[in-house]
């Protein structure tokens, strides 16, 4: 009877403490929390740095992720081309290694990606991406990242006047990579690269025609190729499921700095809710230095977050 009871008991704890937590995770969820983050292209130079001696990276992913709890980092979106094996997968092991250092620190995986060329008239090359894609979403499932980021591609020579002609091409490919994503739980991420995807009206007409909830769009916020950046990126936020915040909207090279409350006024009344990975950029000729750029940006994100209700 004691044993009972005391069974009982423990169930009735474990049951309201699920209640709680779950209670907590929803209100949370309702909340709406906009988190900033980290995009690992932006150690570019850094990570793809190697010891002359050895060929090893002289700065890896798990440098990085010490660095990011240093400093209180949320998330890190690890580009797949920092992995030393790419472009081939790395091993379980170092993936798995990978994942716990990175829940030992706290940090969430928010995504990955690769580089591919969808956009090229040679279909080996676009079969060759396709191929590529599926090896990384095996590889983001088991490193715990929710979406792959694919690319579309530059616009081919020759095709300059044929968009929905090459359009047609990357939707096929994205379209073939569904099964997959929905096989391994990780979502495709296309990203508007300012290659063939320079407009929220290109991005909204691909999207709609794959039609799958297994792919959105990445926002880049520095690559619209438009008079007025801010409009397209409220445009595309129901499509949105990951972003690179850059510094200025009008892209590299520009003195505009992006305005931080008014992006995020306008992410906040789209309704996205999750992770804003920045990503800063090396200029060349211009003096970069990561580890001071990034947390400056984050700063400046995080007092606009902060500051719109």
């Amino acid at each position: 009877m004691k044993n009972n009871f005391i069974k009982f008991t423990l169930l009735l704890a474990a049951v309201l403490f699920t209640g709680i937590f779950t209670s907590n995770a929803f209100a949370q969820k309702k909340k709406g929390t906009l988190i900033p983050a980290v995009n690992a292209y932006s150690f570019s130079d850094l990570l793809s740095a190697k010891d002359t001696r050895d060929k090893q990276q002289v700065y890896n992913y798990f440098n990085l992720l010490d660095w990011c709890a240093t400093q209180k980092i949320k998330a890190l979106d690890p580009t797949a081309y920092f992995f030393p094996t790419y472009p081939a997968v790395p091993s379980d092991e170092y993936l798995k290694r990978f994942k716990d250092r990175a829940a030992e620190l706290g940090i969430v995986i928010s995504g990955t990606g690769i580089r591919n060329n969808f956009a090229s008239p040679d279909p080996k090359v676009r079969k060759e991406g396709v191929e590529l894609a599926k090896n990384w979403i095996v590889a983001a499932s088991k490193m715990g990242a929710p979406i792959v980021r694919v690319f579309s591609g530059e616009v081919p020579k020759g095709y300059e006047d044929k968009w929905n002609e090459v359009a047609g091409w990357m939707i096929e490919c994205y379209k073939e990579l569904i099964p997959f994503a929905e096989k391994y739980n990780v979502k495709i991420g296309v990203q508007n690269h300012g290659d063939m995807l320079q407009t929220a009206e290109q991005c909204i007409y691909v999207l709609k025609a794959v039609d799958s909830k297994w792919v959105g769009l990445i926002v880049d916020t520095g690559n619209f190729k438009t008079a007025d950046p801010y409009k397209d990126i409220e445009a595309v936020i129901p499509y949105a499921i990951n972003w690179q915040i850059k510094e200025s909207v009008f892209g590299i090279g520009s003195d505009v700095p992006t305005d931080y409350k008014k992006l995020v006024t306008i992410i906040k009344k789209g309704g996205y809710k999750g992770y804003l990975p920045i990503e800063t950029l090396l200029e060349r000729g211009k003096p970069y230095d990561p580890f001071v750029l990034v947390p400056h940006m984050l700063n400046e994100l995080s007092a606009a977050i902060k500051e719109v209700k």
